[in-house]
């Protein structure tokens, strides 16, 4: 991943940038480029992923670059680079700490992203994101 790349991403995560709220979304494509390639994969990368919570918290960020890095990010912890990739049309996997983390898309579109991901034991996880909202400041922690 290059620098530049790995910058823009977190700028746009921390949300420096335009004052109108857009879709965070690294690149945009013309109509027919769009009804053209409208994989999983296109979808997935290069946009910045906000998790929907149930609490009303704001929810991790997570960006799936397409150059095989992921960002991972919330107002609460610290960054993580990890190296992800698709392995089908429909399941992508990353790696954290060494695990690898294999996730089936449940579904897909321009704003809400379904995740069911494989937990150690059998278990599963489903979590939920849109794309996130450019400006975006993370709110102060309670006291």
């Amino acid at each position: 991943m290059t620098t530049k790349a790995a910058l823009l991403a977190l700028l746009a995560l921390w949300g420096v940038g335009s004052l109108v709220a857009l879709p965070a979304a690294a690149q945009e494509t013309s109509g027919e480029e769009a009804a053209e390639d409208e994989s999983a994969e296109r979808l997935l990368t290069n946009r910045v992923w906000s998790r929907v919570e149930d609490d009303g918290l704001p929810g991790k960020k997570v960006i799936f670059l397409s150059d095989g890095t992921l960002v991972q990010d919330s107002c609460w912890e610290t960054y993580r680079l990890s190296p992800w990739s698709m392995t089908s049309e429909t399941a992508l996997s990353w790696n954290e700490d060494g695990m690898d983390i294999p996730a089936e898309i449940v579904s897909i579109s321009g704003e809400e992203l379904v995740l069911k991901l494989s937990l150690v034991g059998g278990q599963t996880d489903e979590q939920r994101y849109r794309v996130a909202e450019v400006p975006y400041l993370c709110p102060d922690m309670p006291k």
